[in-house]
């Protein structure tokens, strides 16, 4: 194919030849960086050693004792590494386990966000009414400053400090309410997770145990394959070749403006909850109408499962964008006394 999409694609033909699976990918770049580290390490040692040889005797023991620390640097950072693989081995193993987890968190996570400030605007209608009890009190305290010395002398407890009476009273009442919503908003907050949790049960039964297979031989099944001189035939589904055309489109991107960028990132959940369905319809159809073993159907559910980690970062950048640059954003959606006008700001 022409153009950057076929450069694109012999490109990436070439690195799944070199590494084909995943492994094989994450393990040659650590190794490249890895290679690199120590290249610098050894060259700065280098320099240091021919540096010291040149100026005396002292120096050039100096740099034995230095090439000597290295060595030990060299097998600390040797043993550094070991570990290091071996947590990484060991959280490969839990990986079907930790995109679970991360998954759930992704999809709980606009729930709780918005738990979250349901809890912090309760609380500052809490202290809101606080307040407004300490103006209401004011006066009335006031006003104890008469009734406080004749309630003590006709011994009414009633007419001793109103003021104090009535913002405790109003403060209690508040913080009552405050603990009435937050309870039913944590109650809300449970309902959508166990919803969202029984959501992921149910998605996790559609992936069988194995895939099914014919109690007798299917007809024309027999030890010897057929040939065909027609080739393979492809249904139409490429999936690398639109995934090439995004990322080339992604290179050759020009926008008109940063509203069109804020458009694109506020699609952007939309966009791979799309690819993140691709991944799932091909899971189901993996294992119940193709004849395909499960972990096939697994490691579709897996990716699956990642691209809804993606989904959630990507809804968190829209209100990040918005944030930022709510004052560029503000003069093309709000701007003052008209578009001509807000030009004045000629910056």
């Amino acid at each position: 194919m022409p153009g950057r999409v076929g450069q694109v694609r012999d490109l990436r033909a070439q690195q799944h030849k070199a590494a084909p699976t995943r492994a094989q990918q994450r393990a040659q770049t650590t190794a490249a960086r890895r290679q690199v580290a120590d290249a610098r390490r050894v060259g700065a040692a280098d320099r240091q050693l021919a540096k010291a040889a040149g100026r005396g005797r002292a120096n050039g023991t100096l740099g034995k004792v230095r090439e000597r620390l290295g060595r030990a640097r060299d097998a600390a950072v040797g043993r550094l590494r070991a570990a290091c693989d071996q947590r990484t081995d060991k959280a490969l193993k839990g990986h079907a386990g930790g995109l679970a987890a991360k998954r759930l968190a992704a999809l709980k996570a606009p729930a709780r966000s918005a738990a979250w400030w349901a809890l912090w605007r309760s609380a500052a209608r809490m202290h809101g009414r606080q307040l407004l009890a300490a103006l209401l009190a004011a006066p009335v305290g006031l006003l104890g400053l008469l009734t406080t010395p004749l309630g003590r002398k006709l011994r009414w407890d009633w007419l001793q400090y109103p003021g104090r009476r009535l913002y405790r009273w109003l403060a209690a009442q508040a913080r009552w309410q405050q603990e009435v919503r937050n309870n039913a908003i944590r109650d809300r907050l449970k309902a959508a997770e166990a919803a969202i949790d029984a959501d992921a049960k149910r998605e996790q039964d559609v992936i069988g145990d194995r895939a099914e297979r014919p109690a007798g031989r299917v007809p024309g099944s027999g030890s010897t394959p057929t040939t065909s001189s027609e080739g393979v035939h492809v249904s139409g589904f490429r999936f690398e070749e639109a995934a090439a055309e995004m990322e080339a489109a992604a290179q050759s991107y020009e926008p008109d403006g940063c509203m069109e960028i804020l458009a694109m990132v506020e699609g952007l959940p939309a966009a791979l909850t799309s690819i993140a369905n691709v991944m799932k319809i091909l899971a189901e159809r993996a294992d119940a109408e193709f004849p395909l073993e499960k972990e096939v159907a697994g490691a579709f559910s897996d990716i699956y499962s990642a691209l809804l980690v993606a989904v959630g970062s990507a809804e968190e950048m829209g209100p990040l964008f918005r944030l930022v640059h709510h004052q560029d954003i503000a003069r093309h959606e709000e701007p003052r006394n008209g578009t001509e006008a807000e030009k004045g700001w000629n910056v």
